[in-house]
């Protein structure tokens, strides 16, 4: 990732917190995103059959707001996860960074893929819908509620819109391998994010899930850019990272968004 050039006045400023940088700035800077990350509320969700789903909230300075849930990569919900919730709620969003990991944040290849297989799909299904409803229900929310999600939150951003009623939802480079039955439950807008190069995560899943959503006669709501990139191509943290498509697909990502969501300018 090439330095983001940042002066020592601008740094003490926003780890004072009396001054924003930039969402690339402060995730091109662990201490940043670090003391970003700091600054959200811890919450507690209780689900409708009892179970807990926990994570951190980031409110809009202006009420009440749309709400955008995040869930995380493969990692965990860590500070990168929890910097962009923070810069969501600055663009007028209540943002809820979901932990589908209870707690674990994990360092190596190795950690992530036993942490992903360890989560309970049911459970996770649950949280999920836990979350949006909490969301729709929350006193400061306008009841919008979309999903935005990354690699292996990116197929969990698509199962939460087929498992509860979401306005909108975003899938950066996620699964989805779905079949028509599945997708009779879909009524928001769907906009995927994917890299050219990516291995797993490619045309022939994306162009299989356009053919499912035709034959489920859905096809309207689904929007898909491609970039020359490979897998995590959004991630600053990756050695996949592309500062300029990374750009693209957040722009394209706040946009889409505010379409369907109608949060403030």
């Amino acid at each position: 990732m090439p330095p983001i050039p940042l002066a020592e006045t601008d740094r003490r400023a926003f780890l004072a917190g009396t001054m924003a940088l930039p969402l690339a700035t402060v995730l091109a800077f662990p201490d940043l995103a670090h003391a970003q990350a700091a600054r959200l509320e811890p919450v507690n969700v209780t689900t409708k059959t009892g179970g807990k789903v926990s994570g951190v909230i980031a409110m809009p300075k202006q009420l009440p707001a749309p709400a955008v849930i995040l869930i995380h990569e493969w990692w965990g919900l860590n500070d990168q996860i929890k910097s962009v919730a923070a810069e969501l709620a600055e663009q007028g969003y209540i943002a809820l960074a979901v932990d589908l990991y209870g707690g674990t944040v994990a360092r190596s290849p190795d950690e992530a893929q036993a942490a992903m297989k360890a989560v309970d799909s049911k459970e996770a299904t649950e949280s999920l819908a836990g979350a949006v409803d909490y969301l729709r229900g929350h006193k400061d929310s306008t009841g919008k509620v979309g999903t935005v999600g990354w690699c292996f939150g990116g197929g969990w951003s698509l199962n939460t819109a087929l498992a509860a009623p979401v306005d909108a939802c975003v899938v950066y480079y996620g699964s989805v391998a779905k079949k028509a039955g599945e997708l009779q439950n879909l009524h928001c807008p769907v906009l995927g994010q994917f890299g050219t190069e990516d291995d797993h995560i490619n045309k022939e899943m994306v162009e299989g899930f356009e053919a499912e959503l035709k034959k489920a006669g859905k096809s309207e709501l689904f929007t898909a850019y491609w970039y020359d990139a490979d897998h995590a191509f959004a991630n600053p943290t990756g050695a996949r990272y592309d500062a300029e498509d990374a750009k693209l697909a957040w722009d394209r990502t706040t946009e889409f968004l505010h379409q369907y969501l109608s949060a403030r300018s």
